[in-house]
């Protein structure tokens, strides 16, 4: 009898062991890149077919579908132009520990696709020009550091107007019949003062609050 139940228990070892090799095979590309980052947390995968640990599979297949749901997130939001960058973009995302936000720049600050606020720094935003609507990267190095990168210029035209001052020392340009606000750092970059004439840039169709400096003329 212990023989008949030794060979019924071998078998459904078996075909279990067998239905788990079927149903956590994935492509090979993302199997080497999980295995590394399971590894890398320490986490010891033993998939003997005598010892399976239901917990650790479970770790593995929620790894890889991490992993194919970063890389549908890439290929729909055009991160990247060719299959051959594909896989070296995701694997320096995850292989890198960086973290990369896409957002729109709204005249101060970076609001991303994750609904937060990123402040950008003044200076980098007066001096690359950066105009309400522009598209922004921002990546998180694994060090903390924050690196923004305009992605995607709106389309702009150019006005000119006269430099105001507003509430609180706000710096303003009257454009158009339209008021603008413009960052301190322009205005300081320039050493703009009240009535100087100020050339500036706003989206070419639709609304803003914000504009860029393009130049000042002190008169």
């Amino acid at each position: 009898m212990n023989s008949i139940n030794d060979v019924l228990s071998q078998k459904a070892q078996d075909i279990f062991f067998d239905d788990i090799k079927t149903s956590i095979t994935p492509p090979i590309v993302v199997t080497d890149i999980v295995l590394d980052e399971v590894k890398n947390e320490n986490v010891n995968i033993n998939l003997d077919k005598n010892n399976i640990d239901a917990s650790q599979v479970l770790t593995v297949l929620h790894a890889i579908k991490n992993q194919v749901d970063s890389l549908i997130h890439l290929v729909e939001n055009k991160n990247v132009v060719s299959s051959g960058t594909k896989l070296t973009t995701f694997e320096t995302q995850v292989t890198t520990g960086e973290k990369i936000i896409e957002g729109v720049f709204d005249g101060e600050k970076m609001i991303g696709s994750d609904g937060e606020e990123y402040a950008i720094p003044q200076n980098y935003a007066s001096k690359s020009k950066l105009v309400e609507g522009d598209m922004m990267k921002l990546t998180i190095t694994k060090h903390g550091s924050f690196v923004f990168k305009q992605i995607g210029p709106i389309e702009r035209k150019r006005l000119t107007g006269e430099m105001i001052t507003g509430e609180n020392g706000q710096w303003n340009v009257l454009a158009d019949g339209r008021t603008y606000k413009i960052l301190t750092a322009s205005a300081t970059f320039y050493k703009a003062k009240s009535g100087d004439q100020v050339m500036i840039f706003v989206p070419k169709s639709g609304e803003s609050d914000w504009a860029a400096v393009d130049n000042i003329i002190h008169l």
